[in-house]
């Protein structure tokens, strides 16, 4: 039996409910998926562009060419204090870590057990002299009297008796001179001119001659030694490019000091020795310089750097942040060539400053990139932006001054005028904030900083 009519309305409702829902939820999708198939949105990322690249034209000149090499200093004198003689001390007369002069007392010490032997030794001489008088004039009696009641045999013993007497005033003079010298032991003095040490014994110590424990030090500080060790298969190219004609020899050994501290010694200093042998484990070859020290600056023991000057060079000097190293230790930078970054092999022969020592793989004109180096490939199409590097590493952009750019809500409060002495270079318009690190132009701030530099404040 069929429903009634009436019984299937509810149902219809129902579906006809749901018919609408589902249309209406097609009417909203429709301008969502007629945005998809327009394409990108604005403002969305689109294919990349050059890259911008800060690059700065290298050029070619004479370099010095100097050799870092470790060194440690040697004091040119130093003496260990021992006593002579033996005995008390009495007297200590210096102060430790004073400038002594050669003949100056540090010790004395107790001279009455010396002087008393001093006294007998010349007692004995006394009596010693007195017996060669006596037997000096036996024999000139006897050889006056000779043949006349003195025989020959008398005569020969008076003279064996005088040569005795004689021998025993030799040994008894002898014996007075180290009397005297022991006295004079007695009194310590420095053998050199220096600086004496802090003394380790005390005034009633009881010391012996020539014992093992030093009494105390003196050094010579002014001048003083700096021993380092070169390469000798360095020293061998450095002669081969000299014999070439690529490497001008400097007139003379040209060494300054680096101290710990990074700070450079003022006074040069000049080669002592140049060493004669090599190394059979490091290959190297030992070299003493000698360096003027009135200040006390260089103590005996400091390890310090040495600079030594080898010659000059006609090359083209490339900043070190602007090279790498490849996987096969070939030393590596990026030139800008048609528009495009081209990755060339260098040949370097040192280092001045902050920079390689090339003599190929680059020219003069070449343009280097300085900046922009993250994620820089071969072949890569790039844009230049002129910039420098300083002495400390530090890189900045080459351009116009510009005004400062305003804030979100208006123009920032203090902002300087394009004249002003102060303005920070001009914003390149296809460059982009980079926070990527070391190797990146950042035009966000004022200036572009090498690796590990602190970027400096506007």
């Amino acid at each position: 039996m069929l429903p009634h009519q009436g019984e299937r309305a509810p149902e219809v409702v129902m579906l006809l409910s749901r018919l609408a829902l589902i249309v209406l939820c097609a009417a909203l999708a429709l301008p969502a998926l007629a945005q998809q198939g327009a394409g990108p949105p604005a403002g969305g990322a689109g294919p990349p562009g050059p890259a911008a690249v800060g690059v700065t034209p290298l050029r070619r000149e004479d370099v010095t060419v100097t050799v870092t090499l470790p060194g440690r200093a040697v004091a040119v004198a130093r003496t260990e204090i021992r006593p002579q003689v033996g005995g008390e001390i009495v007297e200590i007369a210096h102060r430790g870590g004073e400038q002594v002069a050669r003949g100056t007392v540090l010790f004395r010490l107790d001279t009455e057990t010396l002087a008393a032997e001093l006294t007998a030794a010349e007692v004995a001489v006394t009596g010693a002299e007195v017996a060669v008088s006596g037997a000096q004039a036996t024999v000139d009696r006897y050889d006056r009297l000779q043949g006349t009641g003195v025989s020959q045999a008398e005569l020969e013993t008076a003279q064996v008796a005088l040569a005795g007497a004689r021998a025993v005033l030799a040994g008894a003079r002898a014996e007075r001179d180290l009397a005297q010298l022991a006295l004079d032991h007695a009194v310590i003095r420095s053998p050199i001119d220096g600086v004496v040490d802090i003394a380790a014994v005390s005034v009633g110590d009881l010391v012996t001659a020539s014992q093992t424990a030093p009494l105390t030090t003196v050094t010579q500080l002014d001048p003083i030694y700096v021993d380092v060790s070169q390469s000798r298969a360095r020293v061998l190219r450095d002669r081969d490019r000299a014999t070439q004609g690529n490497l001008q020899p400097s007139a003379g050994p040209d060494a300054r000091l680096i101290l710990e501290t990074g700070q450079a010694y003022p006074l040069g200093g000049r080669l002592v020795s140049p060493g004669i042998a090599v190394s059979a484990t490091t290959g190297t070859v030992p070299v003493r310089l000698e360096f003027p020290n009135p200040d006390r600056l260089i103590l005996p023991g400091q390890f310090l750097r040495v600079e030594v000057t080898v010659g000059t060079v006609n090359a083209v000097l490339v900043p070190q942040r602007a090279t790498s190293r490849a996987a096969s230790g070939a030393l590596t930078a990026f030139l800008v060539r048609d528009g495009r970054a081209d990755q060339v092999v260098l040949t370097e022969t040192g280092t001045h400053e902050n920079a390689w020592i090339v003599t190929q793989g680059v020219e003069a004109g070449d343009m280097l990139v300085l900046d922009g180096l993250t994620n820089l490939r071969d072949g890569a199409e790039v844009t230049t932006v002129p910039v420098e590097i300083d002495a400390t590493g530090v890189v900045r952009e080459i351009g116009a001054l510009s005004v400062e750019r305003p804030a979100a809500t208006g123009a920032a409060d203090g902002a300087r005028p394009a004249g002003d002495a102060q303005a920070v270079p001009a914003q390149a318009p296809a460059a982009q904030a980079s926070a990527a690190g070391p190797g990146t132009i950042d035009r966000g701030a004022a200036t572009r900083t090498a690796v590990g530099a602190a970027p400096v404040a506007r």
